[in-house]
């Protein structure tokens, strides 16, 4: 494995990813690629959690296997990554093959993998998924090495909770600006069709549903013919 050196460096390069305008899973897939790169690992994944389901999906990857890729998803406290998902600790492997909790020996057979570490990725005291760093020789992982892809993974589930956060605010937004305008419209058509709230509302759902336009479309289109009708 590289020395500690190194590890600065990709950490440097994963913080400059997360700052980045790139899409998520272009970062994900960026620090699994370096973060393989500077373990010197076979084969980098994370997986996330699936809270529905209870159960770890692979999100990215930088492996060109794909035995590995098409891996079935594992369930909590299910092989190692699900233990370290109920454990809420990182857990290292010396060599897979011999690991009794191991899945997919057949996978870690053909792919000739021999190490494992698994650290799982944390927000907030809550578990979202886990990086796997494969080896191909087997490999005792040092505490810094423990402490690297602990701080990756830490970073990583930032990223994660950083967007789903984006994405709830940008969606929240949406909503409350295509109440304005819908309340906007029914005003409209109270005043100009005699309607009372609920048939101005019931009349925007109608057009929408029949036009396969959204309500804030229509309600937007009242809006606009409204103004160009007062010039």
């Amino acid at each position: 494995m590289p020395k500690a050196g190194n590890h600065i460096e990709a950490l440097s390069k994963i913080a400059q990813a997360i700052t980045s305008d790139l899409y998520l899973d272009d970062i994900l897939r960026l620090i699994v690629t370096v973060t393989a790169q500077t373990l010197g690992s076979k084969i980098c994944s994370l997986m996330l959690l699936d809270e529905k389901k209870q159960e770890l999906i692979i999100r990215a990857t930088q492996s060109i296997s794909e035995s590995y890729n098409k891996k079935p998803p594992l369930k909590i406290g299910e092989g190692i990554a699900g233990k370290a998902v109920s454990e809420k600790r990182p857990i290292a492997v010396y060599d897979v093959l011999q690991e009794k909790e191991y899945k997919y020996k057949d996978i870690a057979k053909k792919e000739a993998l021999a190490s494992l570490l698994c650290v799982p990725m944390m927000v907030k005291g809550k578990v979202i998924g886990v990086i796997n760093l494969y080896t191909s020789k087997p490999h005792s992982f040092t505490k810094n090495e423990i402490h690297m892809l602990t701080t990756v993974a830490n970073q990583a589930a930032m990223v994660i909770e950083n967007t789903e956060l984006i994405v709830k605010s940008r969606i929240i937004q949406e909503e409350l600006e295509t109440r304005k305008v819908v309340e906007k419209a029914k005003g409209i058509l109270m005043r100009e069709q005699n309607f009372s709230e609920d048939e101005a509302y019931r009349t925007i759902q109608k057009y929408s549903m029949n036009s396969r336009k959204s309500m804030r479309q229509v309600a937007e289109a009242i809006v606009t013919a409204q103004a160009v009708k007062g010039k």
